[in-house]
């Protein structure tokens, strides 16, 4: 069907249609780019989302990531983005392929359709000027016309009238011949343009103006065909990124069948393995062998016990961080037999309040073997506060080996890496000795120094934590060392404790110490005991300088409390808001104030919390 056959007569309503489908164009347009918004948008929305999820650096979620589910969730974070990137592909591709390709084609569109109209109404004035032309000439000749006649008639009245002269008939019949010669030329006037107009006409209606409707047709054929494949490239757009979101899903199912329950459980004992010894087995303590004591062994026990005497002041060395500070320290895994003296109705004898096995298990449970006395509680809460020492010593055994070996890697990567710069430096520099017109080689011999001193400076640091690590390592208990133990522990409980097993676990002064660890320091005890008897067989344990018993410290100032603190931690102490305390050590810069309350009552509070005022003359406490 032909535009320019069918509709000639409808060049106004093909104009309302023209202008539509380009309205349409320009719709479609618009939806496709309101699509690509909504694309760009959405994939933001993703992108933030897995940022927001992201483990922080420096952060537990870095150091929780090494567990297998962790790293599933982090895969899937990393898969979601890459999902968020196509759909960002999704919105360029329709902003080029589609929006970008309809705005040009607009233009082309909106041009050419106002070409073709521009043509078509000139033509449809030409026609209509011709038209108004012939109209004349008929208008023309019809008046030459009846002028003709009018004269026809008034030359025959003339000629019929005896009245009248010869020259007016005369005259007369030459005006009717007159008006007869124009009345003809007008008819072959209106005859030739009658002809040229219909000409023009036939022209007009079957060659122009079906031309410019075919071309209309035409480029309305091509507007559709090219909505068409508009449309088709929409679908397109979506399913050419279906193969990398289904990879993208793909990768989120199998970092999913990842987790593995069992690796996670045995990262729990890598992380958090301290490499201490469980505690052995509790002595039995005779006390019916006071009974077959011998008037010597009275005798020397009551020498013991004055020996012990002054010592009450340890406050309880075995259990230093129970968490109820006004708690009775519990009783030692061993005891010597007590002497004749140290009977419960003795005044000379020490009141020791005997605990249940339980309590005595949970307390040192919920005690941290690491730290033995302030001085470890204070490294432990600067190492809260953010602060360590750089051999990893506030750590477990274990997990100071572990620390102190990925520090040697690292290390021994940074050497790598230098030697690497430093081969290829080497060769640059070989490169420019054998052809200086390439290079200056004195150039390089700066950066050459500085990457010897920086792997002088890493082979240093390597050396510190080898020895480091080779402590630790030493120290650390065997396998054999633990079986061996146990072993010991069996034949204690198998054989009757004796007067010599309780003195391997009693100190001079009367108090009592744990075994010593992979982690003590050992000195001298600076007050042997003075009785030269000791069982040949029994070694007496040393004392670490942190188990010694300190003196009292003296009050440098006074604090007053200006907000209240709870002291939930170990080695802390609660304190009122308005309270007035003793300050008996300065903070050191752990953001830590040790202070005391009475004798029996000392800790650290936060210095924020306290205002201090120090005195000049301090006094004891």
């Amino acid at each position: 069907m032909s535009w320019g056959s069918e509709l000639w007569d409808q060049f106004d309503n093909l104009e309302k249609h023209t202008q539509w489908g380009i309205e349409f164009v320009e719709k479609y347009t618009k939806f496709v780019k309101e699509r690509s918004e909504i694309e760009t948008n959405y994939a933001k929305q993703i992108r933030n989302l897995s940022k927001k999820y992201q483990p922080k650096k420096n952060s537990r979620e870095e150091e929780e990531s090494k567990y297998t589910f962790c790293k599933a969730f982090l895969t899937t974070l990393n898969e979601l983005n890459d999902y968020a990137g196509q759909h960002e592909v999704i919105a360029e591709n329709l902003t080029s392929q589609i929006i970008g390709e309809l705005t040009r084609y607009l233009t082309e569109l909106k041009a050419e359709r106002k070409s073709h109209f521009h043509d078509g109404r000139k033509a449809q004035q030409h026609i209509e000027s011709s038209w108004k032309q012939l109209e004349s000439c008929k208008r023309r000749f019809e008046r030459d016309c009846k002028e003709a006649d009018r004269a026809q008639q008034y030359f025959e009245k003339m000629d019929a009238d005896i009245n009248v002269t010869k020259a007016d008939v005369e005259k007369a019949r030459q005006q009717a011949q007159m008006r007869h010669q124009m009345a003809a030329d007008s008819k072959g006037d209106y005859s030739s343009y009658l002809q040229k107009f219909n000409q023009e006409q036939n022209e007009h209606y079957y060659t122009v103006i079906p031309n410019i409707f075919q071309k209309l047709q035409d480029m309305e054929e091509r507007r559709i065909e090219r909505i068409g494949v508009c449309m088709k490239t929409f679908s397109d757009v979506d399913r050419q990124v279906l193969p990398i979101v289904g990879k993208c899903l793909d990768g989120m199912t199998k970092a999913a069948e990842s987790i593995e329950p069992k690796t996670d459980s045995k990262q729990v004992v890598e992380s958090y393995k301290s490499g201490f010894e469980p505690p052995g087995d509790v002595e039995f303590e005779d006390y019916g062998q006071t009974m077959k004591r011998t008037a010597s062994d009275t005798s020397l026990s009551n020498s013991r016990e004055g020996k012990e005497k002054p010592a009450g002041k340890s406050k309880g060395k075995l259990w230093p961080f129970i968490k109820n500070k006004n708690k009775p320290p519990p009783a030692p895994p061993a005891s010597s037999p007590p002497s004749p003296s140290a009977v419960p109705n003795d005044p000379q004898s020490p009141k020791q309040h005997k605990e249940p096995l339980s309590h005595r298990l949970n307390d040192f449970m919920t005690s941290k073997p690491k730290m033995h006395c302030l001085r470890s509680l204070r490294r432990g809460l600067s190492l809260k506060l953010g602060s360590g020492p750089e051999d990893f010593s506030h750590l477990p055994p274990e997990q100071r080996r572990k620390k102190l070996q990925g520090k040697l890697d690292e290390l021994n990567k940074d050497i790598q890496k230098e030697m690497d710069q430093r081969d290829a430096l080497t060769k640059m520099k070989d490169v420019y000795v054998k052809n200086p017109q390439m290079g200056d080689p004195a150039s390089v011999d700066p950066r050459l120094s500085e990457i010897g001193q920086n792997i002088e400076k890493l082979q240093f640091e390597v050396q510190k934590f080898e020895g480091w690590l080779a402590e630790v390592e030493e120290r650390m208990p065997s396998k054999s060392d633990s079986h061996r133990r146990s072993g010991l522990y069996e034949t204690q409980n198998n054989t009757t404790v004796s007067n010599n097993c309780a003195q391997d676990r009693e100190s001079p002064d009367g108090s009592y110490t744990e075994e010593q660890n992979s982690e003590t320091q050992v000195k001298a005890n600076p007050n042997p005991n003075p009785n030269p008897n000791p069982n040949p067989t029994s070694s007496t344990p040393e004392f670490d300088d942190e188990f010694d018993d300190e003196e009292t410290l003296p009050t440098i100032g006074t604090c007053k409390a200006l907000y209240p603190f709870e002291g939930h931690n170990e080695g802390t102490i609660s304190v009122a808001e308005g309270e007035l305390l003793y300050v008996i050590e300065e903070d050191k810069g752990d953001g830590w104030t040790r202070v005391r309350r009475n004798e029996d009552e000392e800790g650290y509070v936060p210095t924020s919390y306290v205002e201090v005022f120090l005195e000049t003359n301090a006094k004891d406490s």
